[in-house]
């Protein structure tokens, strides 16, 4: 094993096109530690382990392993140094087995029995870390906690000293991103280094011995986790005070605005991805489900928004059959959608801010008359869109590319909630935005809900979950495990349910 005993990086400066990404970073770690790496979207923190990695190059700066210049050029580079990266969306061939994944990354495989070679190492790095893994199993029949420690038996296999792991809970059950905490102490306990991407404070309070925070491509502080407290790194990270607790009205619920009644839809593959699924959501209440990705709630969702035809069910809006109806007509009913995949799906990233504003709406009035769109209109729509959900852009006159993720989800949230819907449907309205961005959008989410929309939220974030709805569905292979109100839900009863190993009963609203 190539040991690293320390690690720093000294005046790391990137640009692109101008606009330092780093600017003079400076960055070390020891053997044995767990350094916790926090900033907001666009800080640099990506860029900067993309520079450890290999796969960018410094404008300036050097990497100095042991005491000498590592001159990484390249993740080869990198990998010979003892450096690897488990990046957040998985690196797998989904139907090749746990060894053959294992082994198409490797140049030393002994010609004679490479499979013996392989099970040996893996059964010895597994009894070590405490990782089970069955080598035989195809990926595509692991849960995403096991995916993952493929991924970590890949740069074990490879040597690697130093991991960076990138949002490494983001797909996670409670459940195992707890068993991931316990493979990344032994690994730190065996002298092994870990750098840890994370958005989740509570994550880097109970697994980081060190946090260093980036700010704008600056770093702003750093400090041993002992001497900090969420709030302290929430200051740092966004550069003002950040409320990581929301008082939320307690509302009687309204009438009923969604009603769903055996409702089946099949997955792209044919197969069933939504089981027969029943329920309603209400005036001012927050509806939210619960599960590790593909488990049916995407096919759900787009069967509710017109997006995917259902096999059999129903799907009633304020007592309006709306079943297999197209996209627009759910859309002009009363349903508004924030989809998952926002670039994919939530926008046109080449159109203007001030066409993206009207999406969906600029085919009737006020926007549209006698096929012409009133221009000075929409771009005070659009003006008015960015003052009040705080969007940061030079101009509504530029191509919404241009912004960042964070500003890209609140234009998509604005101009879903400025309709007014009588069904808001949010899909990870906050995955993969920083704090700063995620407090402002739960906010406009709980804003709606004081209103009197009804709003479905879906998240694989049970923080999210238990701060803002006022149900809970936890959903696993297109079944709901139960539906409990948020404030009796129980985090051990929710990543047993996510796992399918407990059902509980149905708890209808009051």
């Amino acid at each position: 094993m190539r040991k690293i005993n320390d690690l720093e990086m000294r005046g790391i400066t990137k640009s692109f096109h101008g606009f330092y990404a780093n600017k003079d970073i400076n960055l070390k770690i020891s053997s044995g530690e767990v350094l916790g790496l926090l900033g907001e979207n666009g800080a640099g923190k990506t860029t900067l382990m993309n520079i450890l990695y290999g796969l960018y190059r410094p404008d300036a700066g050097e990497i100095i392993i042991n005491g000498e210049d590592a001159r990484i050029k390249n993740p080869k580079d990198s990998m010979r140094a003892g450096i690897g990266m488990i990046h957040q969306h998985f690196m797998l061939v989904q139907n090749h087995t746990v060894a053959e994944n294992i082994a198409l990354g490797l140049d030393d495989v002994p010609f004679f029995f490479p499979d013996n070679y392989i099970r040996k190492k893996i059964s010895g790095f597994s009894q070590r870390f405490d990782m089970k893994i069955d080598p035989d199993k195809k990926i595509w029949e692991l849960s995403a906690g096991e995916q993952q420690r493929v991924e970590i038996l890949k740069a074990l296999f490879l040597e690697a000293d130093l991991l960076i792991m990138d949002e490494p809970t983001s797909v996670l059950t409670p459940q195992e991103s707890k068993d991931l905490f316990g493979i990344i102490r032994k690994m730190a306990d065996d002298g092994h280094s870990i750098i840890l991407i994370s958005h989740k404070l509570d994550e880097i309070m109970e697994i980081c011995s060190r946090v260093a925070v980036i700010r704008k491509g600056i770093t702003v502080g750093g400090a041993d986790i002992g001497d900090v407290d969420k709030k302290e790194l929430a200051r740092m990270m966004v550069g003002r005070d950040v409320d990581l607790r929301f008082d939320k009205v307690p509302l009687e619920r309204g009438e009923r605005v969604l009603e769903v009644k055996e409702l089946f839809v099949n997955g792209d593959r044919g197969n069933t991805a939504v089981n027969g699924l029943s329920f309603s959501v209400y005036r001012n209440e927050v509806f939210g489900i619960a599960g590790v990705s593909g488990n049916g709630q995407r096919e759900l969702v787009e069967a509710i928004t017109g997006l995917r035809r259902s096999s059999s069910g129903e799907i009633i809006l304020e007592d309006d059959a709306i079943t297999n109806k197209s996209a627009r007509v759910v859309n002009t009913r009363g349903i508004t959608h924030v989809p998952e995949e926002r670039i994919k799906f939530g926008i046109v990233p080449n159109l203007f801010i001030y066409e993206n504003a009207i999406l969906k709406k600029h085919h009737s009035k006020p926007f549209s008359r006698l096929m012409f769109l009133d221009y000075d209109l929409i771009k005070n729509h659009t003006e008015n869109i960015v003052e009040r959900y705080n969007i940061s852009t030079p101009s509504i006159n530029v191509p919404i590319k241009s912004l960042s993720g964070g500003n890209i989800q609140k234009l998509i949230i604005g101009r879903e909630i400025e309709s007014k819907p009588a069904l808001l449907v949010a899909s990870h309205p906050t995955y993969g935005l920083d704090i700063g961005a995620t407090e402002y959008i739960r906010r406009q989410i709980l804003a709606r809900r004081e209103e009197g929309g009804g709003v479905l939220l879906v998240s694989e974030d049970l923080e999210e979950l238990f701060e803002i709805c006022d149900r809970i569905a936890v959903i696993f292979k297109g079944e709901f495990m139960g539906i409990l109100k948020a404030g009796d839900a129980d985090i051990k009863d929710i990543g047993l349910m996510m796992t399918g190993s407990l059902k509980l009963p149905v708890q209808e609203a009051e």
